[in-house]
């Protein structure tokens, strides 16, 4: 257990090695540091976490190791320490395992590419950012990672920054995420205040002695938290990020959507669910964010035509269930469908990225079609990650959790919520086969290159394969202890889950009738006016993008073109320029000529003479 610093400090290590001179290293170099870095780091966490189960015998047992005190000024001390329980180990699991997947199969995917080695430095030090986001025993150490996320999601965006626009989405990402982070930062100032300590455990046990429920101050903070999970993980009504994230290169979209990033607000709001226990309105504020961000992300997917932009939004849905999850206190289920969810959103967009390559870097569904003879594998890999992001039953690991949190929310009594988590579910199969179905059948428009990556590109697919079946919904999270025990009655779970299921299936048999072939029908709504409408309303998010522009960007632009010359200065220096031009027009009266001297006398007594009979 004296060896839980080693699994950031590795990533950390592989980001040192990349940015010391000198700066252009080998392919081959940069591989074996970069992936070679996070399977070390996979390891030893198997190994902790092994060693945890084994020796401490109890899942409630936390183990803590500090390392060193950050700040000591007075009272106020924040150490250094890393803290592992049954939360924390199944974090790690999905970030270094997935993580080393997703690395291995990035030294085939960029390959021959620009900046191979920066590419590795950026993403070592993502993972080692995200690790220490889950280790911290306190909000301040967490808020380092946090930060430190944010700063590598920015580089790895934009990734590609010789196009303007790619620049352009990392800013975008920068900044939105950035109102989270300063939300983030409001909640720790006001929970210190209240309670003194920046410490998870103590700040459970405090809040229960210092702040009753329902308190104004609690409520506040744990909307404050709230609003920093909403902008890391692309909630409503700080998701129209996320879509745009999609320039960089593929395998950043795979980390950024399976294994860091958005599911670090999912994870503030588990690791503070003491607090929001304390604040039922706001946990029900969260439910209710889930359920409509699930439904507008499953109508966006529906039109899109960039097949990452379609995962995109379908990561955006997935993330909607668990804080659907979080609202109606499933936690174990949110932080169950984040690992599987973490299985097949990473094996979706690792296939994506071989079909872009393959299709010489085409990103457009409709220009593709036929794919599923020429690359079987990849085929294969849809199949089941469509199955499992569809929650196709029994087959699936995403039927598994996503059924427990919908059945959880229908033990709640959330009627609406059940129904609107349920119609979900017809839209994610929707979708999903839409994407498949023109990708991979109907007539062939591109002549694809076959991908030869061998073991680096075949290995992480197949593995992400098996773990998005049935079989990666046998791996059972340590939480057990981790959250407040809930009963739950399973009378009427079986009939639920064929209701679910059926559900599901039926959106892929449209979804097939719909795509498989010609369809007037679909062709006849597409071509009519209230149809070109949704389409391009429903294709650029709900028109988001353009509301905020209109509400913040043109304010923002006007206001700093009105300060470009800054009034405030001029008003600053406008007693100097009245003294400065006085003194150019008393200079231009004295010019030697006698009468205007006599002038200026004359003058100047009638008006001292008028001054005195006025007043």
């Amino acid at each position: 257990m004296n060896i839980l610093y080693l699994i950031p400090l590795f990533p950390l290590m592989g980001f040192l090695f990349m940015v010391c001179p000198p700066a252009r290293r080998s392919e081959s170099l940069a591989a074996i540091v970069g992936v070679g870095s996070i399977g070390i780091s996979a390891m030893t966490t198997v190994l902790v976490g092994l060693n945890f189960i084994l020796d401490q015998g109890e899942e409630s047992s936390v183990f803590s190791q500090t390392l060193w005190h950050w700040m000591m000024i007075g009272d106020f001390l924040i150490p250094i320490t890393l803290s592992l329980d049954g939360l924390s180990l199944t974090m790690l699991s999905i970030i270094t395992g997935v993580g080393f997947f997703i690395h291995l199969y990035a030294s085939w995917y960029m390959h021959g590419e620009e900046g191979y080695a920066r590419f590795f430095a950026y993403t070592n030090l993502f993972i080692a950012s995200m690790t220490l986001l889950v280790l911290a025993d306190n909000l301040l150490l967490m808020y380092l990672g946090w930060e430190v996320v944010g700063l590598c999601s920015y580089l790895l965006i934009g990734f590609y920054y010789s196009e303007s626009k790619n620049g352009v989405a990392a800013m975008k990402a920068f900044i939105v995420t950035r109102i989270g982070d300063i939300l983030l930062a409001c909640a720790l100032f006001i929970l210190y205040d209240q309670l003194g300590t920046l410490n998870f455990h103590e700040i459970t046990v405090c809040a229960t002695e210092k702040l009753g429920e329902d308190s104004p101050m609690i409520t506040l903070a744990t909307l404050m938290l709230l609003g920093g999970a909403i902008a890391k993980s692309a909630q409503l009504p700080l998701q129209t990020w996320l879509p745009d994230a999609m320039v960089g290169p593929t395998p950043v979209s795979a980390l950024i959507h399976a294994a860091t990033m958005v599911t670090a607000g999912v994870y503030l709001i588990a690791r503070t669910h003491a607090l929001f226990l304390m604040a039922p309105v706001v946990l029900h504020v969260v439910a209710i964010i889930g359920t409509v961000t699930l439904l507008l992300a499953g109508f966006s997917a529906l039109v899109q035509t960039d097949i990452k932009r379609v995962l995109a939004y379908s990561t955006m849905s997935q993330i909607g269930y668990m804080f659907l999850a979080l609202g109606v206190q499933a936690w174990t289920a949110a932080i169950f469908h984040l690992m599987t969810h973490a299985f097949f959103k990473a094996l979706l967009f690792l296939s994506s990225g071989s079909v872009i390559v393959a299709c010489q870097y085409e990103h457009n569904i409709f220009k593709m079609g036929g794919l599923r003879k020429s690359l079987p594998l990849v085929y294969i890999c849809f199949l089941v990650g469509g199955a499992a992001l569809s929650s196709l039953p029994l087959v699936s690991a995403g039927f598994y959790s996503k059924d427990e949190i919908l059945w959880r929310t229908m033990v709640n009594g959330h009627d609406v919520l059940i129904l609107a988590s349920l119609m979900g579910v017809f839209l994610t199969s929707l979708y999903t086969f839409r994407m498949i179905f023109i990708v991979f059948h109907g007539q062939a428009k591109i002549h694809p290159h076959a991908c030869r990556g061998g073991i680096s590109h075949h290995l992480p697919l197949i593995i992400l394969i098996i773990l998005s079946t049935c079989i990666g919904a046998w791996i059972t999270p340590p939480l057990s202890e981790v959250f407040p025990a809930s009963e739950c009655s399973h009378e009427g779970k079986v009939a639920f889950g064929i209701i679910s299921g059926a559900i599901s299936i039926i959106g892929v048999v449209l979804a097939a009738g719909l795509w498989l072939g010609q369809s007037r029908l679909l062709t006849a709504i597409s071509a009519s006016a209230p149809g070109r409408f949704f389409t391009i309303w429903l294709l650029h998010g709900w028109g988001f993008d353009w509301l905020y522009d209109k509400l913040f960007v043109k304010p923002y632009l006007l206001i700093a073109q009105l300060l470009t010359s800054d009034p405030l200065n001029a008003l600053m220096t406008l007693p100097a320029f009245l003294v400065r031009r006085g003194g150019r027009i008393l200079t231009a009266s004295e010019n030697g000529e006698v009468r205007w001297y006599a002038i200026s006398l004359v003058i100047g007594a009638i008006f001292v003479l008028a001054m005195l009979t006025f007043i």
